[in-house]
Order: C-alpha cells, then sequence, then structure tokens
C-alpha cells in the first residue's frame, strides 16, 4: 500500500509539483482500498474511445492538468457522453476550453469515467496543524459542508469508535441515518473511509500535506460509496520531517 502510493507522490515530486491532479490522488487513494470509478487515463483519441467502450457509455471526461486544478471553472469537465461520435466531438471541446483558459496547461490527459449514480454527499478532509499534526474532518458535503460549516474533527490516527462518533456528532446525521422514512446510508461504508484514510495519512504523514475528498456519494445500506473528486497536496522536500 504504502510503496505503491509514494511512487505516485514521488513522481510528482520529481515534477516540481505539489499538488496532485485527481487521478494522481486517486491512485493514491486506490493503493489504500479506498473506493474508486473504474476510470481511466487517455492520452490519445484512441484511447479514449477505447477506455469508454470498455466503460460501458454513458461516460464523463475530465481534462488533467496541474495548471488546471479548478477543472469547473475551465469547463474541462464534460458529463453524459453517449456515443463515440459525441465523445469525439468533445475531445475537441474539452482540449479547446483548457488552452481558452490557460494557454501554457500541461494535459497529462483525460480521465474517462462511469457516470456514477447519485448519493448522499459526504465530505473527508485532512488538514495539518503545526502544533497538533494531522486532523481528518468529517461532514455532509453541499451546503452542509458551504454554508452551514456542519463538520467534525479528530486527530489522525483514529479509532473505529472515533470514526462512528464523528458520523454521529454532525447535526445533519439524521440525514444519514435515514430521516421521513428515506432508507439509512451505508454508515459502515463511512466507517471503511475514515479508517483508510486516517491509515494512508498516519503512514505517509511525512508527504500529506492537504487531502479534500469530495464529494463522495455514499449509497443506502450495504451499498457501499465511491469517491467521484480527490485533492491532495504534498510537501516540499524541505517541508518533510528528516
Amino acid at each position: 500500500m504504502k510503496e505503491e502510493a509514494l511512487k505516485v507522490i514521488e513522481e510528482v515530486l520529481k515534477s516540481r509539483r505539489t499538488a496532485l491532479v485527481e487521478y494522481e490522488a486517486k491512485q493514491v487513494l486506490k493503493a489504500y482500498g479506498l473506493p474508486i470509478p473504474d476510470e481511466k487515463l487517455a492520452r490519445t483519441l484512441d484511447e479514449a474511445l477505447k477506455y469508454a467502450e470498455e466503460i460501458g457509455y454513458p461516460v464523463a471526461m475530465k481534462l488533467m492538468s496541474p495548471q488546471i486544478l479548478h477543472k469547473s471553472d475551465a469547463k474541462v469537465v464534460l458529463l453524459n457522453i453517449k456515443t463515440p461520435e459525441e465523445l469525439r466531438e468533445k475531445w475537441e471541446l474539452i482540449h479547446e476550453n483548457a488552452r481558452k483558459y490557460r494557454l501554457d496547461a500541461e494535459i497529462l490527459g483525460v480521465l474517462i469515467a462511469p457516470m456514477l449514480k447519485p448519493g448522499r454527499e459526504i465530505i473527508i478532509g485532512v488538514t495539518e496543524d503545526p502544533q497538533f499534526g494531522h486532523a481528518i474532518m468529517f461532514g455532509l458535503g453541499g451546503i452542509f459542508v458551504e454554508v452551514l460549516k456542519d463538520v467534525t474533527f479528530r486527530l489522525v490516527p483514529i479509532t473505529e469508535n472515533d470514526a462512528r462518533k464523528m458520523i454521529r456528532e454532525i447535526k445533519s446525521y439524521p440525514i444519514l441515518a435515514g430521516a421521513r422514512g428515506e432508507e439509512p446510508a451505508d454508515i459502515d461504508a463511512i466507517v471503511d473511509l475514515l479508517l483508510r484514510v486516517s491509515q494512508l495519512v498516519d503512514e505517509l504523514r511525512d508527504y500529506i500535506k492537504e487531502m479534500d475528498l469530495n464529494p463522495v456519494f455514499v449509497y443506502e445500506q450495504g451499498k457501499g460509496a465511491v469517491i467521484v473528486d480527490a485533492r491532495i497536496i504534498v510537501k516540499e522536500p524541505a517541508e518533510k520531517k528528516e
């Protein structure tokens, strides 16, 4: 696990970058068994067409560039691509949008991903405090984190008991528990996510500076969860502890 994740991080640092693009961040997460969609990085149109066929239409396209981390602002996330003909058109469009946003952007490829069934949105984050070390954050996504700031924190590493307490602490917990007759969300899947993120950060604490998994879709009880988007910032070599 750690070795696979470190390979990705070291390659990013060799490129004199500290911000991992979504694909790289998800490779780090995947090394620790976190739930990542069946998506592939296409470097050519032919690869994109091949991967879309393997994944199955409709698909999403996300352009990966170290200079374009806010992909929605640059209009380089295109959804619900239904046919090879449409994919060909959107391949040109997504590159054109990237050039308009930033002419010198280095393009690593285009992530071809399945269109995911929406679930309850949660967010998991990691920050590092100079005094106390790394802390893991949990909350519901969307308005609950943006406006209401309905989140909870624990220092890393956490236990299963910590994870379950974090989930119950947020004011919006009834939404996960199944308010107004809705099916409860897969709480065990959220616990597993929190524990795996904690392990990742604990083992890579000399490298991880920030992490943001947002959104994460959580499905009904027993149906798991999936990380839709991910961002990881790693430390400059000078920042790492000897």
